[in-house]
């Protein structure tokens, strides 16, 4: 077999993905399998600006864990890629001198090892979303199935399915319309195994999760009278916390009012009432569309959604933190949100003990996710059935790095493989019984 590297380095933390492949497969066309995924401690490498030798060194006990799972032999031969993402090109925004920094340090660092390294780069946020969809789809073998009679085949009566992804600082959307997309600047056009696939991609930046609650806290700060208390209503009643206005206003994503003191520090405190939180999520959000146009939010071009969907990434963790990922009806999720979002600090903590990090999020997030889906995206009653939250497919994480190596690889080919191959067998039989009888 033949081993792969692809390290997601995200804008809350990095993973490091361990893919391998038969490679006796017909144009090298095994569906990968994922050996092992390593999760790099500390946070993402745009956090390491001012220390860009500690984002290398960071990634160095994974590359230690990969370099035991690949054998010694295939160490030179394997394909190795550093992907980043939003929190990166958020960096890149505010100081491209420190985002160079960064990059050159975790490139020394996977350098070091016997690796073919393949180089560090920013994906624009349509390539995040397009690989993330060739990834679920290739999963799914709604690209190409290993047919009965062993052979590669597009498969036929199956629809390929949509792509929802929600990071810490930008989230994707991406379908087949099955309408002529208007907008070019949000289409990706892909021919695999000789089908032509016209997909609707955008990127929101600043609207990942991470993100949309730091802007959700600035603007609950900015519009409640000059004092250092904030009231939070998506926050649990009886929790409070702590935060600077450096830590409140370090990011493009949130605009800080005219005079922040970088040190003052402001103190939060959780009224656990959910419609209050909702409209104050809305607010975050322009949902008017121009005079006949289809629209997600923001004034962004979207065809109406279509087909079934896949949500990953934080769509999942969340939802799954709240036993909501079975399919259950808008109205069954939104009765569950509403009464985890009204329990107190105390009550949750009894319950979740394990959880106490993020605890005090997942009502926000979760508040969070349903306006960005029904409000943003234009998932209604009907349309919510389509959506289903998964982490894998096929025992494999659903994001973009698996889409990205297929592509940066060309294990993907775009014609079919008949004609990858040469002849069909039917070619090869005639042609045998021609030789033969001319040799009689």
């Amino acid at each position: 077999p033949q081993y792969g590297l692809v390290f997601d380095a995200g804008s809350t933390h990095t993973s490091l993905y361990i893919y391998r492949w038969p490679v006796d497969k017909e144009n090298g066309t095994g569906i990968i399998s994922q050996v092992e995924t390593c999760t790099v401690s500390g946070p993402g490498i745009s956090s390491y600006a001012d220390n860009p030798a500690g984002a290398g060194a960071s990634l160095k006990p994974c590359l230690d864990k990969a370099m035991k799972i690949v054998p010694a032999e295939q160490q030179r031969e394997t394909p190795t890629y550093l992907g980043a993402t939003a929190g990166m090109r958020l960096l890149r925004e505010q100081n491209d001198t420190k985002a160079k920094q960064v990059f050159d340090e975790v490139s020394k660092a996977i350098g070091e090892y016997p690796v073919d390294f393949r180089g560090a780069r920013i994906l624009t946020g349509n390539e995040e979303g397009s690989f993330g969809w060739i990834t679920v789809n290739y999963l799914l073998e709604t690209l190409v199935k290993f047919s009965f009679a062993g052979k590669w085949e597009h498969p036929r009566d199956t629809e390929v399915v949509g792509a929802l992804d929600l990071g810490g600082a930008s989230t994707q959307i991406t379908f087949q319309p099955g309408v002529t997309i208007e907008d070019k600047d949000n289409s990706a056009f892909f021919r695999l195994y000789g089908t032509n696939y016209s997909l609707y991609t955008h990127s929101y930046g600043c609207y990942g999760q991470t993100q949309a609650l730091k802007m959700l806290l600035a603007a609950l700060h900015q519009g409640s009278p000059p004092s250092q208390e904030i009231s939070h209503p998506c926050y649990p009643k009886g929790y409070q916390e702590n935060i600077t206005m450096a830590d409140l206003y370090n990011s493009p994503c949130v605009r800080a009012p005219s005079t922040p003191s970088p040190a003052q520090v402001l103190r939060v405190t959780g009224t656990g009432k959910p419609d209050m939180c909702s409209t104050a999520i809305q607010k975050l959000f322009n949902f008017s569309c121009g005079a006949n146009r289809t629209c997600g939010f923001n004034g962004v071009y979207q065809p109406p959604v279509r087909g079934q969907f896949f949500a990953f990434a934080g769509f999942y963790y969340t939802f799954h933190f709240l036993n909501l990922t079975s399919q259950q009806s808008l109205s069954d999720v939104n009765s569950t949100v509403q009464a985890f979002c009204k329990k107190n600090w105390t009550e949750l903590v009894e319950t979740f003990p394990k959880d106490k990090r993020f605890l005090p999020t997942y009502c926000a997030g979760a508040i969070y996710i349903l306006t960005l889906l029904l409000d943003g995206y234009k998932f209604n009653e009907h349309t919510w059935s389509s959506i289903r939250f998964s982490q894998q497919a096929a025992n494999t994480d659903i994001g973009w790095t698996l889409g990205f190596m297929l592509n940066f690889t060309n294990m993907i080919p775009t014609e079919a493989l008949e004609h990858v191959k040469g002849h069909q067998p039917s070619l090869w039989a005639g042609a045998v019984s021609f030789i033969v009888l001319a040799i009689v």
